[in-house]
């Protein structure tokens, strides 16, 4: 179990010590939150643990973007909940709910769900270290009523308190921040908040309107990230081709990856999704091309029928998304491209859905995250008419689904005899020599990984090189030629 301790702040009256278990549901962008609020938390004498049995309080950090991880949300809460009523076998307090959902749904949420002893909005972060310790000793704090966070003045993510230091390693100065996983990957938060009006979507409701981050922030975060032994920064926003816009300067991510490849210890740099409506020329050049930085192109196209795009409130036809990806290669012939699409929007015809598949086919794209529409609370797809019923959208989901795994399998087995460079993510001690992590074209999680053979000497976080041998679905075996750094 990993606990991390600081004293109080000086100047104030010692605490008692309390211990909190941060458990995180969601995208990169959570993990990056969880980060900062535990960074919070044990700047102000919180113990951090692993697990949620030996904490005096769990916070859930939740995820509200679909039907699916809401229920994971609620049944990780529910579950915390469960071991408050452990006689012995536990010393959990109190369970509370931070991060989308609980912004999202605020006090419906808490009516709903009494099992959790708070229902927590972003704006209680700064003060989050306050708001558990009077959660424990008994107050029951009214939940937010939720707003829309288009309407309101945005909340910087580049916004920092000093008192929150670098607590592991006793920094009085730098990021919020406590890393919770120790793995040589690292989230990197670029910006917060999305300007897009996507019918579909209900991020920006909550999230806010877009905000980037101060390039000095990012690189100083990065720099602490590499400290704590990050070899890859993962790059997250909600839309990271809109970086720099409201600083005055819509290229500013072309001039920035450079300098996030020259920071000492850090190897690779990954960005994260990219709006193909919006990915430049320029862009498209330097992630291709600079070095260190991973020719890895996460572009949500959601669709291929220009008819239902626009419906979607989104640009694009299957001829220009065949271009943008004929540039990406013409510079990057291995680069990884990654998409998500949506099947069953309403008025999507059998026409528009042969059109995505034939896109698809055409695209030999590495991965597909393929999602049936559903409905979101309050946004504009959830009153439009022409819907399909449930029958219908898993029909569809089920075939597009059968088709990219296909066709990702493919892909995956036109790399067979590429060289690789693999971040060892983790070492298989059942078979020594075998090691496990991610090529370049692989990003964290959702992209399959590589394992490499015949590198008994390997360590979690070295990069080593191995041509691909065989292929399994998206996953790859490559046998390693004995280069490493």
């Amino acid at each position: 179990m990993t606990t991390i301790e600081t004293s109080a702040p000086a100047g104030t009256e010692p605490q008692s010590t309390l211990s909190v278990a941060l458990l995180t549901l969601g995208c990169a962008r959570n993990d990056v939150d969880s980060e900062e609020l535990a960074g919070r938390l044990a700047a102000d004498g919180f113990a951090l643990v692993d697990e949620p049995e030996d904490a005096d309080t769990v916070l859930v950090n939740t995820c509200g973007f679909v039907d699916a991880a809401k229920k994971d949300s609620i049944d990780t809460l529910l579950a915390a909940a469960d071991l408050k009523d452990q006689a012995g076998g536990s010393k959990v307090k109190a369970v509370v709910a931070v991060g989308c959902l609980a912004e999202r749904y605020g006090a419906e949420l808490a009516d709903s769900l009494p099992e959790a002893d708070a229902v927590l909005g972003f704006d209680d972060y700064p003060d989050i270290a306050s708001r558990l310790r009077s959660i424990v000793a008994g107050e029951r704090p009214h939940a937010h009523t939720p707003q829309d966070r288009r309407k309101l003045l945005p909340i910087s993510p580049a916004e920092r308190s000093p008192a929150a230091s670098l607590v592991s390693t006793g920094s009085t100065s730098g990021p919020a921040r406590a890393r919770l996983d120790p793995g040589p990957m690292a989230a990197l938060k670029l910006a917060s908040g999305c300007d897009r009006r996507c019918t579909f979507c209900a991020i920006p409701m909550f999230r806010g309107s877009f905000v980037s981050r101060r390039p000095s922030d990012v690189l100083a975060e990065a720099v602490w990230l590499a400290g704590q032994g990050a070899r890859e920064l993962f790059l997250v926003s909600e839309n990271s081709t809109s970086y720099g816009k409201d600083l005055g300067d819509i290229r500013l991510l072309e001039t920035l990856l450079p300098e996030l490849a020259a920071v000492d210890g850090i190897d690779r740099v990954r960005v994260s999704y990219l709006q193909p409506a919006e990915t430049r020329p320029g862009l498209i050049e330097a992630i291709a091309t600079t070095p260190g930085v991973a020719p890895y192109f996460d572009l949500s196209f959601q669709h291929a029928s220009n008819a239902v795009l626009r419906r979607m409130r989104r640009f694009g036809d299957p001829e220009s998304f065949l271009g943008l990806l004929d540039q990406v290669r013409a510079l990057a012939p291995e680069a990884g491209i990654r998409s998500n699409v949506i099947v069953g929007f309403p008025g999507e015809t059998e026409r528009d859905l042969e059109l995505l598949c034939d896109f698809l086919t055409a695209a030999r794209l590495d991965v597909t995250g393929v999602f049936g529409y559903s409905d979101e609370d309050g946004t504009e797809a959830e009153t439009f008419e022409d819907k399909h019923d449930e029958d219908e959208i898993r029909a569809r989901f089920a075939y597009v689904t059968d088709l990219v795994t296909a066709l990702n399998g493919e892909r995956a087995e036109e790399r067979i005899g590429t060289t690789v460079e693999v971040l060892v993510e983790d070492l298989d001690t059942d078979r020594p020599g075998h090691v496990e992590g991610r090529a370049a074209h692989q990003g964290p999680e959702v992209d399959g990984s590589t394992l490499v053979r015949g590198c008994p000497d390997a360590q979690v976080g070295d990069l080593v090189r191995a041509v691909v041998v065989e292929s399994d679905g998206v996953d790859l075996v490559a046998d390693a030629t004995g280069d490493k750094r």
